[in-house]
């Protein structure tokens, strides 16, 4: 089982390190470690290229964030429950061609934080683009891993991406062509590991996958609780704007108003719970609560517990 210690000790300096890139905290009994997986540079009209460029620049001049790209946040979760080590989500992976060498950082980053690749028993993937499933694409991962590894997939992510639409979505020139490959990839790598669900499924004593649909048609969230506690990995559901501008669409979202309801269902029902919220691309380590602001909401940071 991995370290709940947030520091690193000082007879091991992280030299290449200057910014910490794990967080550990605990839901009730549940040992949880958020990861850094790095961060990813892009054009800032992917948070909301459904409104005027000016709409957007306000929004970025009010968060003091540049105006033409910036870095969405790569972070993943893994999480002890009983006997099984789940990692949920694997990260970007490491592919030369893409020219992002602060972000795949995930394998080493475990490694770092004392987690051997043969000590998880489940992956959960909230959905399959490629900054989700590209750490277990990795050289050399897939042989580290154990044999009866389970991937838990939704159903109808799997078979969206036999034949994805791009129709509806707004990304750089490239980006379909690479997610569709790295989809293929995968499952070329990674069929016969893959168990798949339908709506919902209990990976572990209160480990719960949950299919939402919207950024893709099988996007799920996990929720873990315990000990009266509870936190939800929230994938992709939600991005930094989304506190404020929740109906701006992502264009990553397959289905920007399907998501956007989801979006706005989820914040509502956290809001309402005061369970905290970790997010694929919120900065690190994304652990915070959500308030309500009127026809909006606002994200609490959790204070840092050291």
């Amino acid at each position: 089982m991995f370290s709940l210690e947030n520091t690193i000790a000082p007879a091991a300096p992280a030299l290449d390190e200057l910014v910490p890139s794990r967080y550990a905290l605990k839901v009730g009994d549940i040992d949880v470690l958020v990861v850094s997986d790095g961060v990813l540079p892009l054009p800032t009209q992917m948070l909301g290229h459904n409104v005027q460029a000016s709409e957007r620049a306000e929004w970025f001049d009010e968060m003091y964030l540049p105006q033409d790209a910036f870095d969405w946040a790569l972070n993943v979760m893994v999480v002890h429950s009983g006997e099984r080590t789940i990692l949920i989500d694997a990260g970007l992976g490491m592919d030369p061609d893409l020219q992002l060498p602060r972000a795949g950082q995930l394998i080493r980053r475990l490694g770092a934080a004392g987690i051997d690749l043969r000590e998880i028993t489940d992956v959960v993937i909230t959905h399959m683009h490629m900054d989700h499933i590209g750490g277990l694409l990795v050289d050399g991962v897939k042989a580290q891993l154990r044999p009866d590894l389970k991937i838990h997939v939704a159903a109808s992510e799997v078979a969206f991406w036999k034949s994805p639409d791009f129709t509806r979505t707004n990304m750089p020139q490239g980006f379909p062509d690479a997610l569709r490959a790295t989809a293929t990839h995968f499952w070329a790598e990674y069929g016969s590991f893959v168990h798949t669900f339908e709506d919902e499924h209990e990976i572990a004593p209160g480990v719960v996958a949950r299919r939402t649909g919207g950024h893709t048609p099988g996007h799920c969230v996990v929720r873990v609780a315990s000990g009266g506690q509870a936190l939800t990995f929230a994938g992709d559901a939600v991005f930094a704007v989304g506190f404020d501008q929740p109906n701006w669409h992502n264009g990553f979202e397959h289905d920007p108003e399907e998501a956007a309801r989801v979006r706005i269902e989820l914040l509502n029902a956290l809001a309402g719970t005061g369970e905290m919220l970790v997010a694929t691309h919120l900065p690190f380590p994304s652990v915070g609560r959500v308030s309500r602001e009127g026809e909006a909401f606002r994200w609490v940071p959790v204070f840092w517990d050291f």
